[in-house]
């Protein structure tokens, strides 16, 4: 008697099942990889979507009028006073990194930005005063009321004044007034 490979299906059907089941480790292995992969790169496309929304939209809105105030009515309007807020869902800005460009037909764009003085240096920076009240704050939080004052070089009556605002994050909110005809120490500027 012979104790010989005459029957060698068996260990055939053997090989054939650990080379299938290592396929099928292989494959779940690789969705596995693919998967996260799809996961991942889902999670920083909603990132980028959300964060593309909030610097395409404003964050700051006007709230009442804007105010010129002048020193020496001959020579025009030197001081502007406007009131901002939120919009709705903004949590809070950084006032710090907010910028704001005025100019007009008498003089090129000039860009002011945020201090803590309790005053602004002409034709350089602001101050924003929470509740029109106390020092300059540097932050706004959803629901403030805060009044941006700053000087500026003197404005003839009759004369177009652009103003944008640039928070640190979102669109900016541009926004024209034009002096009035006859220029008394405060005015209302339309």
């Amino acid at each position: 008697m012979c104790y010989g490979y005459e029957n060698e299906e068996a260990f055939t059907g053997l090989e054939a099942a650990i080379v299938l089941i290592a396929f099928i480790v292989v494959a779940s292995v690789f969705a596995y990889v693919v998967l996260g992969a799809g996961f991942y790169t889902t999670q920083k496309a909603q990132e980028t979507v959300y964060r593309g929304v909030e610097q395409s939209t404003t964050n700051v809105q006007l709230v009442g009028n804007v105010y010129g105030l002048a020193s020496n009515t001959t020579e025009g309007i030197d001081q502007i006073r406007f009131t901002i807020s939120l919009v709705p869902g903004t949590p809070y800005i950084d006032l710090e990194k907010m910028k704001i460009v005025v100019s007009t037909s008498t003089f090129s764009p000039k860009i002011l930005t945020w201090t803590n003085e309790s005053s602004s240096t002409k034709d350089t920076n602001f101050i924003a005063l929470k509740d029109g009240l106390g020092s300059s704050q540097p932050t706004m939080a959803s629901g403030d009321q805060t009044d941006i004052q700053f000087n500026i070089t003197a404005v003839p009556r009759d004369t177009k004044i652009n103003i944008e605002i640039r928070p640190g994050l979102g669109a900016s909110y541009p926004f024209s007034k034009t002096t009035p005809s006859i220029i008394d120490p405060i005015n209302l500027i339309n």
